[in-house]
């Protein structure tokens, strides 16, 4: 909605950016609006040749059928069509249609009307109990509250997560913090904190902090809002359940006269993110003791291949170890970021250190072929992590043990759905007739882990100018279908 608002404000209006701001704030709380009055609202901004209006926000109330089916975002009402909009826009005043369906009122910046919001209502009006009252005559207080500018306020306390509708629960408190209503959703919210009294006519701010079962500054700020003194927004858990609180207070021509108090009860939600927060540790855990284990067992491997007598074994033990090794970097990484996409480049770093140090434990003169890596913000799915870090491992090592080479490079290549990975070096290349056949354990397990888990594809090249150029291609798609 923001950018629809900017782009149509900015190409059709003379507002500022200031003004523009104010209708920013109107409509991206205007849902409240439309929800208390059971009315469709459209906001209109006159055009920079003061030819007319455009339509550049629409929102309906889901507490009733829509008065407007059609979407008007970006419709042009020029000036005389539509006599109680041109009204408002400028005497800067609320003026309703004729058969009384639709209300425009004025936002104002000091004297200038900058907007004009337009509501939609039914041809019937028919209120069906006491909270359907309630809802029309806080509507008509927030609109007065619009049309004067105190609404929507900027909210002082912000303590919470979690923006309740009027549905969820309302509460309506007089001045001196009373409650003088109360919807059956906020009285089972309120009861679900353990309210064993009775709700209406008891201050709402001396329930809340009882029900809190907490004392200090975090009272206060809940006792703020409770009694709708300040605009604001907290979280009341006791252990028992939570309930998002939002305060709006009311004023008429500077006074205060009250405040519409909105609850939420949010314990189930709570205990899902809990359970989520829960479950995202004990898997950081996890991962974090797997890593310990194979540092562990890669530790152990390298003492055997110390012992070995033969240069076979040692090979053997070393090429174990390093795959080992790879395997606990993935697991240290995921121990560190839970469920977020890995930065898969971090990794590859790690991995060519494992890679350099190998090389130069088991080189005869302790040489170590120059190893780099460029690409960066290459974030991989979980699932691809742990296969992708295994072809760079073996990759790095069959360059490092056979190709005799003295420089590789690790390239990674962001595609729109997945990566391109390019282990190039300047050794001698890949022998005449070269199938992956023919190939080694390394370059068969990169092959396995390409084609079988990740259904991608891997290719050996060697180009004209000599050396290797290994290229495996893989997309996210490919595990999801």
């Amino acid at each position: 909605m923001v950018a629809i608002v900017n782009r149509l404000a900015e190409e059709r209006t003379d507002l500022s950016s200031v003004q523009i701001e104010r209708c920013h704030q109107i409509a991206g709380d205007w849902a409240l609006l439309a929800d208390l009055s059971a009315s469709d609202l459209v906001m209109w901004l006159p055009t920079w040749n003061d030819g007319g209006l455009i339509a550049v926000a629409q929102v309906r109330a889901t507490t009733a059928p829509t008065n407007v089916p059609k979407d008007l975002v970006g419709t042009f009402l020029a000036r005389g069509r539509s006599q109680h909009v041109d009204q408002a826009l400028a005497l800067g005043r609320v003026s309703t249609s004729a058969d009384d369906t639709l209300v425009a009122y004025p936002v104002r910046d000091g004297q200038q009307v900058i907007a004009v919001v337009e509501r939609y209502r039914a041809p019937s009006r028919r209120v069906t109990g006491e909270l359907e009252e309630v809802y029309l005559r806080t509507a008509e207080d927030l609109f007065a509250m619009m049309v004067e500018g105190s609404y929507p306020a900027a909210e002082l306390v912000t303590g919470a997560s979690g923006t309740p509708r009027v549905g969820d629960g309302l509460i309506r408190v007089a001045a001196d913090g009373q409650v003088r209503f109360a919807s059956p959703n906020a009285v089972s919210a309120m009861h679900r904190l353990g309210l064993a009294t009775e709700l209406f006519g008891a201050r709402l701010a001396d329930l809340v902090v009882k029900l809190s079962h907490r004392h200090g500054p975090v009272d206060e700020s809940l006792a703020e809002v409770a009694a709708g003194r300040v605009a604001g927004r907290a979280d009341l858990d006791n252990g028992v359940a939570t309930v998002l609180i939002r305060s709006i207070p009311i004023h008429h021509e500077g006074q205060h006269s009250g405040a519409v108090i909105l609850l939420q009860d949010a314990t189930e939600i709570r205990r899902r993110e809990r359970a989520l927060m829960s479950k995202d540790a004990t898997i950081r855990e996890i991962h974090h003791r797997v890593k310990n284990n194979l540092q562990t067992v890669a530790a152990l491997l390298r003492l055997q291949a110390r012992r070995a007598t033969t240069t076979e074994t040692r090979d053997a033990l070393g090429e174990a170890q390093l795959r080992i090794a790879a395997i606990a970097v993935v697991h240290e990484s995921l121990s560190r970021i839970g469920a977020e996409p890995a930065v898969f480049e971090e990794i590859v770093d790690r991995i060519v250190m494992l890679v350099r140090d190998l090389a130069g434990a088991y080189s005869p003169n302790g040489s170590v072929p120059e190893i780099s890596r460029s690409g960066s913000g290459v974030s991989v799915p979980e699932e691809f992590v742990t296969p992708l870090a295994m072809v760079v491992s073996e990759l790095l090592h069959n360059a490092v043990e056979h190709a005799g080479a003295s420089r590789i490079r690790v390239e990674l290549q962001v595609q729109a759905d997945g990566l391109d990975l390019h282990v190039l070096d300047d050794g001698t290349g890949l022998p005449e007739g070269f199938t992956i056949a023919q190939a080694g354990l390394g370059l068969q397990i990169v092959d396995s882990l390409v084609s079988n888990e990740m259904h991608g594809h891997f290719h050996l090249t060697s180009p004209e100018n000599g050396g290797t150029v290994a290229q495996v291609g893989v997309s996210w798609q490919s595990v999801a279908d």
